[in-house]
């Protein structure tokens, strides 16, 4: 098995520090998760900016700073803007982070029901613009799945020519309106896409460390990090993103699955820098 990538989200854009304190709003606060997580074992960090009052945003400039800020503290490390940006907004606006020198960011590849009136909309002409100008700039997409028609449409997308190799998932399961997090729904999806296609796991919420746990197993990756999931176990708050990638990295000691570095994922996942 290759070593084990492990994907820290440190803030994504709806938690608060209302609800956990160590949620970065802050550029020294990203950079603080960052290092932290960084240090005990993640070599990307998936990346949501915000503004200092903690609204979110997909400012350019932001973005831009913040990962020079990290930069300056983690020269190697790899970092993976999110392209989900918010409810209403535009294409463009969406894809601002991918205008600077990044390697990776998200791709959504579909539509999710996200409870009330909220469906976060990704629609075919949406994935394929996204990957269009991700391809044009040399960046790799992680090929966000909610559910099984997601991976579906990943799949008709590439024997189309749309989406390109290297072919990296994220199933991203136990959010409202996508998939639940069992091991029935990992395995259909597991084994529903290319032999040498790559893919990671973020469990939401209690499935977080069950579902890495299957991943770690299966030979797959992993995403843990406050965005997903507040908790070390039930109702045990976890420390900071830190602690959570701490409990990765000792499930990943009982099957021998030793953790990549950045330089190290690089190579895995076939990025081009």
């Amino acid at each position: 098995m290759d070593k084990l990538i492990i994907t820290c989200a440190i803030s994504g854009a709806e938690v608060t520090k209302a609800q956990h304190d160590k949620i970065p709003y802050t550029i020294d606060e990203v950079v603080s998760e960052s290092l932290k997580a960084y240090e005990a074992g993640a070599s990307i960090i998936h990346l949501h900016v915000r503004e200092d009052d903690g609204t979110p945003t997909q400012d350019k400039t932001r973005y831009q700073k913040t990962i020079e800020a990290i930069k300056n503290k983690i020269p190697d490390v790899i970092i993976q803007p999110s392209t989900g940006g918010a409810i209403g907004m535009t294409r463009n606006e969406r894809l601002q982070p991918t205008e600077l020198e990044i390697e990776m960011a998200t791709l959504d590849c579909g539509s999710v029901n996200f409870g009330g009136d909220d469906v976060f909309i990704n629609t075919e002409n949406d994935i394929k613009y996204f990957a269009s100008v991700m391809k044009k700039r040399q960046i790799l997409p992680e090929l966000e799945c909610f559910d099984k028609g997601h991976v579906d449409s990943v799949l008709k997308l590439y024997k189309k020519g749309f989406i390109h190799e290297p072919l990296h998932f994220s199933f991203v399961l136990g959010v409202w309106g996508g998939m639940t997090g069992e091991e029935r729904d990992f395995l259909f999806l597991k084994d529903s896409i290319p032999q040498n296609a790559t893919y990671s796991v973020a469990g939401i919420g209690r499935f977080e460390f069950s579902l890495a746990e299957l991943s770690i197993k299966h030979g797959g990756h992993v995403r843990v990090g406050l965005e997903d999931n507040l908790y070390l176990e039930k109702g045990v708050l976890a420390e900071d993103n830190a602690e959570l990638v701490k409990k990765v990295v000792e499930i990943a000691k009982k099957y021998h699955r030793e953790i990549a570095t950045p330089e190290e994922a690089r190579r895995i996942l076939r990025t081009r820098m």
